[in-house]
């Protein structure tokens, strides 16, 4: 008899699953070719100004297609949710598995466990084609979409910190990416914690031709193993000199954290931190980019009660219903967002808020259904 319990509950979980996944394909295709059309629309008279060659077009959103993936996964779960366990209601078949006693919890455990696959497959997919993809259409946008471009870098820059390797630390108060001219440079070298050498400048020129930078009002220090200086040239005039960094790597400072992946966002963080700097919107930002892998599999708590509270009218109260929790779920990420942006939340509490929130209450109404 156990036997052909376990046997029977293998067989019901691919079943559902099955159910589950056909939905979830052609929701997830769906709610992608729509991101893609509406997108297209809103940015047709942008190309079409600046002339953008259509092969550009088709990189651009090539590049995309991984960020409305993304967008698409959460919402396409729910509704696969949704459609999977009310169609089980829909055809009684939900009441014949309460009548020989297996229970919600019993029906919902294959659909956690795919909710936590694919949420270990957002957070991979955010990290490692999100933030790549985000990288690369932010370029074409800056490259041929010049006029009324969306994702323009910054011009001037300032307040600049560069880490080549653990023992060089460079800062820039001010830089100009046009131009390729900064001011008040200092970079120190380090040995063994104990400053070797040390560059000021005070205005700094790349050099196209040679690949080089022209500094001007410049000081370079030497010290030795005991800290005591044993050199120094102090000049006004101008000279050529390589301080090992380019102006590619300072206008890496100006990508914005959605061009980053999560390992990259920490490393920029504590970067930034060493130097000073405040990094309240960057955390957020890096600590949503682990709560929002979580989404799918909250969402899937959310979406089982919805469809088994009104068993006569389960489908169509639960797609409905699903709309709702889509653009509320959506609306508290801002909401939290917004909040650690301004630092009234702290950036992990403001990045988990809207978690928080619905796993209560998705915990709240998976425990009041019918079993």
């Amino acid at each position: 008899m156990l036997i052909f319990f376990i046997d029977f509950m293998k067989k019901f979980d691919l079943y559902l699953l099955r159910q589950f996944f056909g939905i979830f394909l052609m929701a997830l295709l769906g709610f992608v070719s729509i991101f893609i059309i509406v997108d297209l629309i809103e940015n047709l008279d942008r190309f079409i100004d600046n002339h953008v060659p259509w092969p550009i077009v088709g990189s651009y959103y090539f590049y995309s297609f991984p960020w409305f993936v993304s967008i698409a996964l959460p919402m396409s779960v729910l509704i696969a949710t949704v459609f999977s366990v009310g169609g089980f209601v829909k055809r009684n078949e939900w009441t014949a598995m309460k009548s020989s006693g297996i229970s919600l919890y019993r029906l919902a455990l294959p659909l956690f466990i795919v909710g936590s696959i694919i949420s270990i497959g957002s957070f991979i997919l955010d990290n490692e084609w999100v933030s790549w993809g985000n990288e690369k259409r932010f370029e074409i946008d800056r490259d041929h979409v010049k006029r009324r471009s969306r994702h323009k870098l910054k011009n001037v820059l300032n307040n600049i910190f560069l880490q080549k390797n653990s023992d060089a630390h460079i800062s820039l108060a001010k830089f100009r990416i046009d131009k390729k001219r900064g001011n008040d440079l200092a970079i120190v070298q380090l040995h063994e914690k104990a400053i070797k050498q040390r560059i000021d400048a005070k205005h700094i020129i790349w050099n196209q031709d040679v690949s080089l930078w022209q500094i001007k009002d410049y000081s370079i220090r030497s010290f030795s193993l005991d800290g005591k200086e044993t050199a120094v040239v102090i000049s006004k005039k101008d000279t050529i000199i390589s301080l090992g960094f380019s102006p590619q790597d300072i206008q890496k400072q100006a990508r914005s954290p959605e061009e980053l992946d999560y390992f990259e966002l920490t490393s920029r963080i504590a970067q930034l931190k060493s130097n000073g700097v405040d990094t309240l919107r960057w955390e957020v930002i890096r600590y949503m980019k682990i709560s929002f892998s979580f989404t799918s599999l909250i969402l899937i708590l959310f979406g089982i009660p919805l469809v088994v509270f009104k068993e006569d009218n389960s489908l169509s109260f639960g797609a409905g219903m699903s709309v709702f929790v889509i653009f509320s779920y959506y609306a508290f990420i801002k909401f939290g967002q917004s909040l650690g942006f301004n630092g009234i939340l702290e950036p992990i509490l403001s990045a988990w808020l809207g978690n928080i929130l619905f796993f209560a209450g998705g915990s709240f109404l998976l425990l009041r259904a019918k079993k």
